[in-house]
């Protein structure tokens, strides 16, 4: 990649053709280079080490647990937490999910 020197802009690459040699133009401005030689950069991209991945045990573990009836199995317990999604003169949306091993139903109350 190549930067334009006057604008700081991504520089495009024109193929050469038989009215001009390759060269760089800069999309904003009338900065142009030719190619006169062959350009090669070799930039070795180091690898991030994957995020790791929470477990439904870990991601729960500071929750609040509270009485709550899951919809979908209908177990009394459930995990939850409030958010302020809507404008600040609207009430906070509550999040759940049952603490039932086998549901682990998510739902939501505004």
């Amino acid at each position: 990649m190549e930067f334009c020197p006057s604008c700081g802009m991504l520089l495009h690459l024109e193929a050469a053709n038989s009215g001009h040699k390759a060269r760089f133009c800069c999309p904003t401005c009338p900065y142009v280079c030719t190619i006169e030689t062959e350009i090669t950069r070799k930039h070795v991209l180091k690898k991030k080490e994957a995020d790791r991945v929470l477990t439904w045990e870990e991601e729960m573990k500071g929750a609040t647990k509270g009485q709550a009836t899951c919809p979908q199995c209908g177990h009394k317990e459930a995990f939850f937490y409030q958010l302020q999604i809507r404008s600040a003169d609207e009430p906070p949306t509550s999040f759940y999910t049952c603490c039932d091993e086998r549901c682990r139903y998510n739902w939501r109350e505004d």
